[in-house]
Parts: structure tokens; C-alpha cells; sequence
């Protein structure tokens, strides 16, 4: 996004804001002029929708959203400063914080959304899990699909001798981690990482590597890969070009997940609290207009968000999942109105219990090498998730007549409710207040003191 277009913006903003009061008027900004990073997926849409609606600009910041290459390249400019901010996976800051990786303290004052990922085979693949899969009246298949009707086409890959390759998007990714859930959860194994070993394919059954979203569905049709997990619009694009069916939405596996979080240094938000506030404020404002009124908005979002400066695909593709529904085999398309959540059910308040869970699967799979107790699980959440920048600017909002008092967890302590089992596809609850027992319930993946050396499981 060009420069000029930030400043034309602003102007036309004045024009129409004559008389009101802005933000800039209310906090000293220490910085008004930022760049933020984002990757091509629909869940960056609050920042675009904070930039288009103006809501940047009515703090007094002046915005520059930039697509950046890959996931890497994004984290290592906001490290470098290069980027102010950024739409980041949820295991980002948690990752870097951690020193798994590139370690910088990243810390997230504002959840993305809840949901919006998919998992998408070839056709060839689902042609071969579909006699596996019970059929409904319609003779459509009875969804959640499970994991255990790919395991027979993994067997057969093997008896031939050929891997069984599937793309996700990042080491550290939510991708990654519900790529890896939905496998085991089915009885597969999609490996162990260890700190020599990084490709996290030690005793794999499937075998994952990272894709960059965007070229999702090109590989695939390559037959570089024969499945992989990601984020809008890239599952739907598969549908649209024929090339592979959509098996699972991450809603099916965990409901109401966490998803993306925006992510900035630690140095810059204790240099900048009062600009830090200002664009969480803008986003809030962003969540709830991509939310209110049913979804009323999501047809203009889906505008915003075709236009080749921000995810650049099709809006008819777009359309297929913010607007409520989701489209799996050609012409089996179904209501899922919750497949993208931006601000209902407190979409945008950083839990710490949503931390805890992915630091969880990162010991779960050998990212965390070493066994860690439960009280170490709340410290790392505490020092990257910060919901009291998140109450404060919500609370400013409320105190302005943006926002509504209802609409705020206030009294919460940071972790949400257990999640039940009927809400989690292998029936398995989770409770963040108690990540080792929760570790011990999962039948695949470390426990305990294991640990992984070599190519074994010890412990």
C-alpha cells in the first residue's frame, strides 16, 4: 500500500470528522506514523477495516499496511523495526518470547478472531478417504469428518513406499497445531521435533512441512503435497479451482478456537502506551464492525479485503466463508456462520488461556524440549498476552460511546471457561488453569519428563 494513499485517506477522513473530537486530541501520541505487516488471509481484516473506516486515523495515527512474503519475513521485521506491528499467528510472540527460534519479546495486546482455518485434500486423496466416510440422507458426507478415514490412504501411500506430504503454514503456526490435532486425534502420528531436529518428522505417519498460504493451492495441484492446512481464502480457492476438497474447518476441531493476534515488541509498547492503546482501539472499533448486526458488514468487508493491496483473490472466493457459509465438495455448501469471528464471544480479549494451550501443543510435539510446570505455563502467558492494555482501551472506548459496557469480559482472570468435550473433535476437555494434566489426557504426544532423542521417545 502506498504512502499517498494513507495520506489521501487522512484527508478525506478531516473532511467528513469536522467538529468531532479525536483521539490524538485525548492521548499524547508518542508515535503517529506506523507501519503494520500482514500475510494475504481474510483473518487481517481488522486492520484493513481500521484503515478503510478510518478508525486509524481517528486516534490520530496515520497507517501503512504492507503484505509481507512469508511469516518469517513479517516476525523479523517487526523485531527489527521495521514494521511497528503485525498480524501474527498466535505462536509467534509466544515462540520468540520462549527463544524458540528467532527470541525477541513479542508480546499481543489484542486477539485477531476465533476460527477460519481448513483443511483441504486432492481430489485424488478424497477420493479414496470417501468410501470411508458415512454418507447422510442427501448422501453428503456426515461431518466432522475424522482423521481415522484418512489413515487407510496413509497406509496405502506407505505400502508403495511413497510419503504422505501435507503443507502447513509455519513451525509455530495455529495451522500446524490443528493440522496435527485433527492427525492424532485419528489415530496418525504427524511427528515430534527435537532441538536437533527441527523438521518435525521424527516417527512421523504424515509428514508436514511449511507452505506459505497463498501458494497452498498451486502445490497442491503440483502433487507437491497431498493436503495441507490454512487459512481463507485459501481452502475455498481449492473448491473454485477444482483441484481439492475441503475435508475439515478448524470450528469442526476445537469450536470457537483462537486464532491470529497482533503482535509488537515489548520495547515498543512500554515506549509507546499511549500510541499502543490508540491502535488497540482502532482495532476493537475494526472487530466490532466486522461482527455487528448479524454480519451485516461482511459483504463490504469482503470488497475491502478482494482488492489486490490486501488478499488480492476472487470476492465470490472471499464471500464462500466471511459471509457465513462454507463450501466443501463443488456444490456442497453449508451454513457456518461462525467460521470467521471477529469480535463476538470475546474474540478479541487476549486470554491467557488460549496462550497456555499453544504453548501446550509446543511441548506436546517437542518445540518445548524440556518438561516445564504448570506455574511456568502461566508466567510465559502473563508476559506475552497483555489483557490489561486490551480492558484499558476497551474501557476508553465504552467511557467515549464507542463500544458497549456488555460486550467486555471485565471480571475475567484471564482464562477462559474449561472447554467441553463435546466442543473438541477427539472429546478430550481442555482447561488452561492445568496444562500438565491436560497434556497427560492427549493418548499422542510428550507427557510428563519425555523427552525426544534421536529418533525415540524417552521418558
Amino acid at each position: 500500500m502506498k504512502i499517498t494513499k494513507t495520506f489521501s485517506l487522512a484527508l478525506a477522513t478531516v473532511a467528513g470528522l469536522a467538529g468531532a473530537v479525536s483521539a490524538q486530541e485525548i492521548l499524547q501520541l508518542e508515535k503517529d506514523q506506523l507501519t503494520f505487516g500482514f500475510i494475504k488471509l481474510t483473518d487481517m481484516a481488522p486492520l484493513a477495516v481500521a484503515y478503510e473506516q478510518g478508525y486509524f486515523f481517528d486516534e490520530g495515527l496515520f497507517v501503512t499496511l504492507e503484505a509481507q512474503a512469508n511469516w518469517k519475513v513479517l516476525l523479523d521485521g517487526v523485531i527489527s523495526g521495521q514494521l511497528d506491528g503485525a498480524h501474527m499467528l498466535a505462536g509467534q510472540p509466544l515462540a520468540a518470547t520462549i527463544g524458540y527460534g528467532t527470541e525477541a519479546h513479542i508480546v499481543t495486546p489484542f486477539s485477531m478472531d476465533l476460527n477460519g482455518n481448513g483443511i483441504t485434500v486432492s481430489n485424488e486423496v478424497w477420493d479414496m478417504m470417501r468410501p470411508n466416510i458415512p454418507s447422510s440422507e442427501d448422501g453428503l458426507p456426515v461431518h466432522p469428518i475424522s482423521a481415522e478415514a484418512l489413515a487407510p490412504v496413509v497406509e496405502d501411500f506407505a505400502s508403495r513406499g511413497e510419503p504422505f506430504n501435507m503443507g502447513m503454514v509455519f513451525p509455530v503456526s495455529t495451522h500446524n497445531y490443528e493440522l496435527r490435532y485433527w492427525l492424532a486425534a485419528g489415530g496418525l502420528h504427524p511427528g515430534y521435533y527435537s532441538p536437533e531436529n527441527v523438521t518435525g518428522q521424527i516417527a512421523a505417519d504424515v509428514f508436514l512441512s511449511v507452505t506459505p498460504p497463498p501458494q497452498m493451492p498451486a502445490t497442491l495441484e503440483a502433487g507437491t503435497i497431498h493436503g495441507y492446512c490454512v487459512g481463507e481464502p485459501w481452502n475455498q480457492q481449492a473448491v473454485f479451482k477444482g483441484i481439492g476438497v475441503p475435508v475439515i474447518t478448524d470450528y469442526e476441531i476445537w469450536r470457537n478456537n483462537p486464532e491470529k493476534v497482533f503482535g509488537l515488541t515489548a520495547g515498543f509498547v512500554e515506549q509507546n502506551p499511549n500510541t499502543t492503546k490508540a491502535v488497540v482501539r482502532a482495532l476493537i472499533r475494526a472487530a466490532i464492525w466486522l461482527d455487528e448486526n448479524d454480519n451485516a458488514n461482511r459483504e463490504a468487508a469482503v470488497e475491502i479485503l478482494a482488492r489486490p493491496e490486501y488478499v488480492g483473490a476472487d470476492a465470490e472466493v472471499i464471500a464462500n466463508s466471511m459471509t457465513g457459509t462454507f463450501e466443501y465438495e463443488p456444490g456442497d455448501v453449508r451454513e457456518v456462520p461462525d467460521f470467521n469471528v471477529f469480535f463476538r464471544y470475546n474474540a478479541t480479549y487476549p486470554y491467557y488461556s488460549d496462550a497456555i494451550w499453544y504453548l501446550t501443543q509446543m511441548r506436546r510435539w517437542g518445540q518445548i524440549a524440556e518438561p516445564q510446570t504448570d506455574e511456568w505455563y502461566f508466567e510465559t502467558a502473563a508476559s506475552v498476552y497483555r489483557p490489561d492494555i486490551y480492558l484499558d482501551a476497551a474501557r476508553s472506548l465504552v467511557e467515549d460511546g464507542l463500544a458497549d459496557e456488555a460486550d467486555f469480559p471485565w471480571d475475567t482472570d484471564g482464562f477462559k471457561e474449561p472447554t467441553p468435550a463435546a466442543d473438541i473433535i477427539d472429546g478430550i476437555p481442555y482447561d488452561g488453569r492445568q496444562p500438565n494434566a491436560y497434556l497427560e489426557s492427549l493418548l499422542i504426544g510428550l507427557k510428563g519428563e519425555q523427552i525426544v532423542v534421536g529418533e525415540e521417545v524417552q521418558g
